[in-house]
């Protein structure tokens, strides 16, 4: 393919919407000899004079005349795509698909306010929230999903991330259990307990663990489900006890079904808070539709958890 000098539309579209080899130099500011010799350049790549003398003015050639449409088009294309996007976003005319990954915490409580923000102003938006097994960052890299809402586990440096709200675990026992008895939950009634946990990997250790270890106690898990929201499931119905995030248990928005039947205590023993964030590749930071959708995820969630 021979080469082409896309330098030369701009000159061209100013010269053709102008007709004025000083009015066109003002345009892009450039001198009229600069200009005139981007004339003499554009006559002789496309072998027509363009702009002739008519008395004290220039006249297009009917070449220029059948071609200044498609030049003026072509300009404004090349300026759409090259320019920052900010600003330009018409909500009610984009039509996309996003996909989430997300916990089933999140998504039992949090899926329907989202939604209801997202039709609220883009009705022609649909999110696709999948499952979150692990952790992976290449469903992020390779565009499988646009957006993941969790703790940050992965070590791809790339990532960029939001935070939405901080959580912490939160002991839940069946409404009328022993332990909430009679005052205080000491580390030593906590541990006396019977208990359910949640782990995606089936492990029967977790952080909950690890702080009562460094007392001296142990705790009984006798029963491991896959979801927090099994664990409460199962507290409710039992006298087992569970340690889940204490925004499994409802928010401003939304209660949380599983919630029922249950009340919370703070855990006897101290464990790390965790930030749940927003996670995203940075191909689609700059995307005006990705950084509307993060942000409204994000004002959504300063409701439920302020």
């Amino acid at each position: 393919m021979k080469a082409v000098d896309l330098n030369l539309l701009l000159p061209l579209d100013a010269l053709l919407t102008e007709r004025s080899v000083t009015e066109a130099a003002r345009r892009l500011g450039l001198s009229p000899s600069a200009m005139s010799r981007t004339l003499a350049r554009l006559r002789r790549v496309t072998g027509d004079p363009l702009l002739v003398q008519a008395g004290r003015s220039l006249v297009p050639t009917p070449y220029a005349e059948e071609i200044c449409g498609q030049v003026h088009a072509l300009c404004r294309d090349v300026q759409t795509v090259l320019q920052p996007a900010a600003g330009r976003l018409d909500l009610a005319s984009v039509h996309r698909t996003f996909t989430v990954r997300a916990g089933e915490g999140f998504v039992e409580l949090m899926a329907a306010p989202v939604m209801a923000a997202v039709a609220g102003a883009a009705p022609h938006v649909r999110l696709r929230f999948v499952p979150k097994p692990d952790k992976d960052a290449e469903p992020l890299r390779d565009g499988r999903i646009d957006l993941e809402i969790g703790v940050l586990g992965t070590s791809a440096p790339e990532l960029l991330t939001q935070l939405l709200f901080r959580d912490r675990l939160v002991g839940v026992a069946r409404s009328g259990h022993p332990i909430l008895a009679a005052g205080a939950v000491t580390p030593e009634r906590y541990a006396a307990c019977g208990h359910v946990a949640a782990s995606r990997r089936g492990e029967f250790h977790g952080p909950v663990d690890d702080a009562l270890a460094e007392l001296g106690l142990s705790r009984g898990v006798s029963l491991v489900v896959p979801r927090y929201p099994d664990a409460m499931r199962v507290a409710a119905g039992s006298d087992l006890i569970a340690a889940v995030p204490r925004s499994c248990l409802g928010n401003g928005l939304t209660a949380g079904p599983a919630s029922q039947g249950l009340e919370s205590f703070d855990l006897p023993v101290r464990t790390a808070d965790f930030v749940i964030s927003a996670i995203w590749h940075p191909r689609l930071q700059a995307d005006p539709a990705h950084r509307w959708l993060r942000e409204t995820i994000a004002a959504v969630c300063r409701r439920a958890y302020p």
